[in-house]
């Protein structure tokens, strides 16, 4: 059946099954977006209502963190209903009005699907742990214990400890990737498989445009259970985990990343295939096969539209040749992969502090990722310029920073409150006391007191969203060359003939190199791009269209 009902209910949205390819997607962490009935908790109405700003800075489409019914272990990532709403957040109505206003506006809305793991008080769990032989015992991944008692193998959780967690009721142990209370899915069993895509298919006949699928390699475990392997020391230094988590010690070859994950995806993509204009944007979590896998992931077109792996999330800058090195891999080990960069999201510091930037620094970085062949993902308030948040211990709420406190504070810094406005209560999220403290230091980089500012990051964002959208060879084309020569990276992206030059300073003290041969034309004077000559500013750019002679 061929669903139409969201695109033919909105005008504003037209018909382009291939919206997401080069497409700009703007992250929205409902917890912390905007608190529409004051009870410090932002919620689907608050999302509905600054629905409008997020369209003025010209995104194609938002992507909403876990709304879904939680007992908030979590904080949503872990799901006891997967069809409903929790209450904090609103109600199915409430949704419904929400995807009516986004697509009244030109915005696609994108959900996050947790697929991997459930909450253990989901009643698929509590069924399955009631017995070892009862019709969804075999949902979730149980193994009984090695004959000394211990774990069947060496897997570790991400957030700490043992993959692993002892049941009582089945004397057995149940696989957990991350918390305890969020048990893995069994992949392997065909019934879960059916679940899960009927789940999908809810949302898809309510009207979603997409989803974002979190921990997409996580799917599948290896079925005999085999052991990882130790990681070596000097490759602990890339992952996806700080380095005090024992979870950096494995190579985790056999507790993700099954190859029978790559049929599941292809039942997804043809799920969605059913429906007009959808897309799928998988997250994978692999700091050694990251790229690799997401050119597995994305090969051809019955798999995923897109993913985004870690190496722009990392703590490690965005040099010259860091750039480089990674598209030289990409073109390497997945040529024909779709990559969806970002630079921020709700799992890592907020990049402006990540890497220490400037203000001069932060317009460069979204002009350069703007530039780069792939979709894009902006977090809520780095178009603010926002820092991390220093929350103090006391007020921590993610149970990650509480377990690897102080080496590693967790995830809440990036999480606070949404800043409105600069004078008013709460920065403008609510008039309630906040679930986690608003910071007075992103307060004073307010909406508000940006929209007045015409020079201020936000409108730099714009302008640069704007500049991507009129040039299809950066939003669509091929990148033809690209050069890291000290701190500058050059590139020239391509399409149906018309080319577009990319140079950009990455570092704060000026520079000379060679352009290109060409008649280049400056396309971003109102971005602040210099003239196309040989001589960059500190964290300098040129972007130019070529003419012909």
């Amino acid at each position: 059946m061929n669903m139409q009902t969201s695109l033919e209910q909105s005008p504003a949205l037209a018909a382009n099954p291939n919206w997401w390819k080069g497409g700009v997607i703007y992250q929205i962490y409902p917890r912390s977006f905007q608190d529409s009935n004051g009870d410090g908790i932002g919620d689907l109405p608050g999302i509905t209502q600054r629905l409008p700003y997020i369209a003025s800075l010209g995104v194609d489409a938002i992507w909403i963190s876990p709304f879904f019914k939680s007992p908030m272990k979590d904080f949503g990532y872990d799901v006891s209903d997967y069809r409903d709403v929790d209450p904090m957040f609103g109600t199915l109505d409430d949704f419904s009005e929400l995807l009516r206003t986004a697509h009244n506006l030109g915005l696609r809305v994108m959900i996050d699907l947790v697929m991997s793991h459930s909450s253990d008080q989901h009643p698929w769990f509590a069924a399955s742990r009631a017995s070892r032989d009862n019709e969804k015992s075999d949902w979730y991944v149980w193994a009984d214990a090695k004959p000394d008692g211990t774990p069947p193998n060496n897997w570790l959780s991400i957030f700490g400890g043992s993959a692993w967690q002892w049941d009582t009721r089945r004397e057995q142990y149940y696989l957990h990737n991350f918390l305890s209370t969020q048990p893995d899915l069994n992949f392997h069993c065909p019934d879960v498989q059916d679940a899960l895509l009927d789940v999908a298919r809810f949302w898809l006949e309510l009207g979603v445009d997409g989803f974002r699928l979190d921990t997409i390699n996580f799917y599948f475990h290896d079925a005999q259970l085999r052991n990882n392997p130790a990681l070596s020391a000097d490759a602990r230094n890339a992952s996806i985990a700080p380095s005090v988590n024992p979870y950096n010690y494995q190579d985790h070859l056999y507790s993700k990343n099954q190859p029978e994950n790559l049929v599941f995806l292809e039942r997804l993509r043809a799920l969605c295939d059913e429906y007009d204009d959808r897309a799928c944007l998988g997250e994978v979590g692999d700091a050694q096969r990251g790229l690799e896998i997401m050119g597995e992931y994305t090969s051809g077109e019955n798999r995923m539209h897109m993913c985004y792996a870690f190496e722009f999330l990392e703590s490690k800058p965005l040099t010259a040749a860091y750039v480089k090195q990674v598209f030289d891999r990409l073109d390497d080990v997945a040529p024909e992969a779709w990559a969806c960069w970002a630079f921020s999201n709700h799992d890592v510091k907020r990049f402006a502090s990540r890497w220490d930037l400037s203000d001069a620094a932060l317009r460069t970085h979204i002009t350069l990722m703007m530039c780069l062949r792939g979709s894009a993902c902006l977090y809520q308030g780095e178009e603010l310029g926002l820092e991390e948040a220093d929350v103090a211990f006391e007020d921590l709420q993610d149970p990650y920073g509480i377990e690897f406190w102080p080496e590693f504070k967790g995830r809440d810094g990036c999480r606070t409150p949404m800043v409105w406005e600069t004078q008013a209560e709460n920065a403008g999220f609510g008039a309630a006391k906040t679930w986690l403290p608003v910071s007075p230091a992103q307060a004073a980089k307010a909406v508000d007191r940006q929209e007045q500012d015409p020079e201020a990051l936000l409108h730099h964002y714009r302008r640069a969203i704007a500049l991507r959208k009129a040039h299809p060879a950066l939003s669509l084309g091929e990148t033809t060359w690209m050069d890291a020569t000290g701190n500058v990276l050059s590139m020239i992206r391509r399409h149906e003939g018309a080319e577009v030059l990319c140079v950009l300073n990455l570092s704060d003290a000026p520079v000379t190199t060679t352009l290109p041969a060409g008649n280049w034309v400056s396309v971003a004077a109102e971005l602040g791009g210099q003239a196309p000559q040989g001589d960059l500013e500190p964290w300098g750019f040129i972007i130019a269209e070529k003419k012909d002679a």
